[in-house]
């Protein structure tokens, strides 16, 4: 074996140097003249321009904007892709896209906080949690997310439905696979042994997979296992969580007013939610389950029918939401019974629905921060709107329970700054309706025009073309 060295000067190493750097370069011009070349002629490609988003503009005859009680006047608004780029007196260029709501009233999309797009109105027997397939709440939850947004709400937050079906919706319609509103979905209501939606008064023997409920709920029992349970959903991908603070009417063996969980459970459940960027509800109709989830720290209490006068005071003390579906009495002791409801659940509505309405006329007299949520599934999806009359029958405005489904929706479950008001950077989510809902609220049950996101999915107006 033999070696060779060899001495190079500086000055040859210098030399070397620059060639290799010549034919580096020499390379890489190749290598991207070939990247250019279309592979069937060889012919030189353009380069792709960023597609150029679509301006359109939208005269308002009167703008309800959320931000005020009051409206706006012969506005236009100018959306710029899927956001909104101006609003004010806008001289609209020749020959650009518009669309003429100058005879209508003009909203943000409106915001259901409460709701189970998985769920049928029709379907109350609890027989359901045998013959069900995952793929049932599927399903359902096309058809109504769809419902949902053309009857004007362009944002939903889910509290329960299959595990996970409301994630993957959200995903889909998020993917423009399906139309929908943006869901804000939580994964199974979280319960306790024995509690509201466990699945009571059947024999030991009688179970079913994955998660045992009527409607699955999943049971934790400890704050270890609340904590787990919170983390798992967290890994799932649950923008909120819902947990379960006393018993429910639409379930068997539970009494509304019971208190589920001890307090020490509720805070570990909100401190988990919290430290993952969660918000959570509470699923709460009697006082002292109110109370203890208002001290541990929850962000809204589902219900709240039969708060306390301390409970309603504590909530305004500490910021809590309450959420309260105050329509749905009706459709339950009405249609609902029509569709099997079973007798038990009638008993149980009787004694809680006029004591919510109630609690719901001193909560909006105290100042309690409100949210708009309805229960939908428990009644039909799309009969959102027919809970603001119910509200001003109860103590608001028009223009409070309006502010309930836009600005105050938004800010509970965290998206105030994309929706719930009509401003500037916002994402172009609109409705307009033919009447003037702060003299008639019922108007908002027949919404002609819906665009999200810049989309339009309904002009009975304007008449312009909508999204298949």
């Amino acid at each position: 074996m033999c070696s060779c060295n060899i001495a190079i000067t500086p000055t040859e190493w210098g030399t070397l140097l620059k060639i290799k750097l010549v034919v580096a370069t020499l390379v890489a011009a190749l290598v991207t003249c070939a990247a250019q070349q279309s592979p069937e002629t060889g012919a030189a490609k353009t380069p792709a321009a960023k597609p150029v988003p679509v301006v359109t503009y939208i005269k308002a005859g009167k703008l309800f904007d959320a931000t005020s009680d009051n409206y706006r006047e012969n506005v236009v608004i100018v959306v710029e892709g899927e956001r909104i780029k101006s609003i004010g007196q806008v001289q609209v260029p020749a020959g650009a896209k518009v669309i003429d709501l100058s005879k209508a009233t003009v909203l943000p999309g409106l915001i259901d906080s409460h709701t189970h797009l998985g769920a049928r109105a029709d379907q109350y027997n609890p027989i359901n949690a045998f013959k069900n397939t995952p793929f049932t709440q599927a399903f359902a939850g096309e058809k109504n997310a769809k419902i949902t947004l053309l009857a004007g709400f362009t944002t939903v937050r889910d509290v329960g439905s299959a595990p996970f079906m409301a994630v993957d919706l959200r995903r889909y319609i998020d993917e423009g696979y399906i139309p929908g509103p943006r869901v804000v979905a939580s994964g199974p209501g979280i319960s306790i042994t024995g509690g509201h939606g466990d699945l009571n008064n059947y024999s030991p023997e009688t179970s079913v997979t994955l998660f045992p409920a009527e409607r699955n709920y999943q049971i934790a029992d400890g704050p270890d296992q609340v904590r787990h349970v919170v983390r798992a959903q967290v890994k799932y991908g649950v923008d909120v969580i819902k947990i379960l603070a006393t018993g429910g009417v639409l379930s068997k063996g539970d009494s509304p007013g019971a208190p589920q969980f001890t307090y020490e459970e509720l805070k570990v459940a909100a401190e988990e939610a919290h430290m993952a960027g969660r918000k959570i509800a509470a699923h709460a109709h009697g006082a002292e389950g109110i109370k203890n989830a208002i001290l541990a720290g929850i962000d809204s209490i589902e219900h709240a029918s039969l708060a306390s006068d301390e409970d309603i005071q504590l909530a305004k003390q500490h910021g809590t939401y309450f959420d309260m579906d105050i329509y749905n009495d009706d459709y339950l002791l009405g249609k609902a019974i029509e569709f099997g409801l079973p007798q038990e659940n009638i008993d149980k509505e009787r004694m809680v629905g006029q004591t919510q309405r109630e609690t719901f006329r001193k909560a909006t007299q105290a100042g309690v921060k409100m949210a708009f949520g309805t229960d939908a599934g428990v009644y039909p999806h799309g009969d959102n709107a027919k809970q603001f009359a119910t509200m001003v029958k109860w103590g608001m405005t028009p223009a409070q329970a309006i502010r309930t489904a836009t600005q105050n929706s938004a800010d509970l479950i965290g998206r105030s700054k994309d929706v719930g008001t009509i401003e500037v950077g916002k994402y172009a989510d609109i409705i307009a309706v033919s009447g003037d809902p702060l003299q008639d609220v019922n108007v908002l049950q027949t919404v002609g025009f819906v665009m999200k996101g810049g989309v339009i999915y309904k002009d009975k107006i304007a008449n312009t073309p909508v999204a298949e």
